[in-house]
């Protein structure tokens, strides 16, 4: 299990260091001007040359990248002042330390996230299940028909009705809004029920399928009716022996999804007006602020990096023949 954490690790690592490359090189083959972005409406060269030197532009690409980089690590020094480690440097369109950007943005997307995560794999598992354990009844085609709704759903339309019904007309949930959930617990989850039910709205209606259909599977497989010969309970049948067999696919899934999921959080975020990554990510775009959209990027694919090592863990216990591919 070791060799196949570390192994998983070792190529976590390529997988950041190739984005992180990707992006960068990727920003200065763009025709645009980043130093124009802090020279302001009466630049002239002389400034523009001062900016491009105090913010390192007018070193080779790859140099700035190993400076860059490194100095995640090292921290570096700006005209602007000292950016201890982890530097991600200073942004080119408000010259704040990036890191402090993140800090403040990361804890909305994750909320958003890792809510929407734990309210689609409940509900939309939970949802296969019984479908499963009544299959052929009305209460299968209930839930099948409303999988086949959610999966022609859109978040941004979503979002839209569900403000308009639940939060202005029927007043049973707050506006949506991040509140720390260090400082009041229950302004957080009342804030984030509404983008959490939106974004996981789409995952459930995949997830209760393919539940349902592995679940079926399963209750035909031979061991499964061995235990039923042998006199076991429906439920010990279903839980313990059709179940278990069932999640394998669905953990597989959900890693496949996670950068989905990353997507869906940014576009909530529109949606509801929420002030996270990936509002950050879209602005740093537009005013081309290539310190930002770096970080972004790498808190972004590092956050979904980690997140699919803990899903192969969760595979290879599940299912130990993983660890030997």
């Amino acid at each position: 299990m070791l060799r196949f954490l570390l192994r998983r690790f070792l190529g976590a690592i390529v997988i950041v260091l190739l984005i992180s490359a990707i992006t960068f090189f990727l920003f200065f083959a763009l025709p645009s001007e980043p130093a124009l972005m802090s020279c302001g409406k009466n630049c002239t060269p002389d400034a523009l040359a001062v900016i491009n030197k105090n913010l390192g532009l007018d070193e080779p690409v790859p140099v700035q990248y190993w400076h860059y980089m490194t100095g995640i690590f090292t921290g570096r020094d700006f005209s602007v002042g000292h950016c201890p480690a982890p530097c991600l440097g200073y942004s080119f369109s408000n010259q704040q330390p990036v890191w402090d950007t993140i800090v403040d943005r990361f804890p909305t997307t994750l909320s958003i996230a890792l809510g929407g995560a734990v309210v689609f794999l409940v509900v939309g598992v939970g949802i296969g299940m019984i479908a499963a354990a009544f299959r052929g009844t009305w209460i299968d085609k209930f839930f099948s028909s409303l999988s086949l709704i959610g999966n022609s759903l859109q978040i941004y339309f979503v979002g839209v009705v569900a403000l308009a019904v639940f939060v202005s007309g029927l007043h049973w949930f707050d506006n949506p809004a991040y509140y720390p959930i260090t400082e009041d617990p229950v302004k957080w989850f009342t804030g984030m029920i509404i983008p959490w039910l939106v974004l996981s709205i789409i995952f459930i209606a995949n997830y209760s399928r393919m539940t349902r259909s592995q679940m079926i599977e399963q209750l035909a497989e031979d061991h499964v009716r061995t235990a039923r010969a042998k006199g076991l309970g429906r439920r010990t049948v279903f839980f313990r022996y059709a179940w278990r067999g069932a999640m394998t696919p669905i953990v597989t899934l959900f890693g496949i999804d996670l950068g989905s999921l990353f997507g869906g959080a940014i576009v909530t975020e529109f949606t509801f007006s929420l002030h996270g990554l990936g509002r950050l990510a879209v602005s740093s775009v537009s005013e081309t602020d290539l310190p930002t959209l770096m970080a972004v990027m790498l808190v972004a694919c590092t956050a979904i990096v980690v997140a699919n090592i803990v899903v192969d863990a969760a595979y290879a216990v599940i299912d130990p023949r993983v660890r030997l591919g």
